[in-house]
């Protein structure tokens, strides 16, 4: 479900992407570059079985995840909601189904490569469905991923919360990017690394839009709620 605090959030974000250089914010705070930040620990649950994956309980949303074996065809994270919904699906056979609510008036498409879905929404927003394989830990595959979105422009800012759902690590990430002042695109994204019994994957739900765009926060409310997992 999607967490009190997000139009805080939002607002921080813009004001740090007005300035020159990247910046971080965890656990829900923005930070600007150079800040520092104490990051409370994250509970780690008891697990059931082995093996199990070492994580860094000073990232937000990472757990420990248990690898139980999943049965084929399984569904070990069956999500209802809305009536408007979109599977995105990659040619990788290990790789897992991810079906999302979309928002009212959107649409989506069938995407290439590790892009499972396109989503296209009005006032000139979109969004997409990543699925790709990783070899790195929770922790490690949600900085690279967060690396990833600020190098894309040398102002930009983000913020994070926990989001763990059906025993997965996950993150949510809010924030903009600013190539020209006093214009800037805002953003949103669910990641989740999710375990398929044979390797392990990045699920990326991204989300963007012109800043200010009517209807930015209705879609982000629907597009970063939990999702449905398939493991084939």
């Amino acid at each position: 479900m999607r967490r009190p605090g997000w139009t805080a959030l939002c607002a921080a974000c813009v004001m740090v992407g007005v300035v020159s250089g990247c910046a971080r914010g965890t656990d829900g705070v923005a930070v600007r570059a150079g800040d520092t930040t104490s990051v409370p620990s994250t509970p780690t649950p008891s697990a059931t079985a082995e093996p199990t994956e070492t994580t860094e309980s000073s990232v937000p949303g990472v757990i420990s995840t248990t690898r139980e074996p999943v049965p084929p065809d399984a569904e070990p994270c069956l999500q209802t909601g809305p009536a408007s919904t979109a599977t995105a699906v990659v040619s990788d056979p290990a790789a897992p189904r991810i079906t999302i609510a979309i928002p009212d008036g959107w649409s989506s498409s069938v995407g290439s490569g590790d892009v499972g879905a396109r989503l296209d929404g009005p006032d000139g927003m979109s969004g997409t469905v990543t699925i790709a394989a990783t070899t790195l830990d929770p922790a490690a595959a949600f900085r690279q991923y967060t690396d990833d979105v600020m190098a894309k422009s040398p102002v930009s800012a983000v913020s994070m919360l926990p989001a763990e759902f059906c025993g997965y690590s996950s993150q949510e990430l809010m924030g903009n990017w600013s190539d020209v002042p006093g214009q800037s695109v805002q953003f949103a994204d669910r990641i989740a690394h999710i375990w398929t019994n044979t390797a392990n994957y990045l699920v990326a739900v991204h989300l963007q839009g012109p800043a200010g765009a009517p209807g930015f926060d209705a879609a982000t409310s629907v597009l970063m709620e939990d999702f449905s997992v398939g493991i084939p």
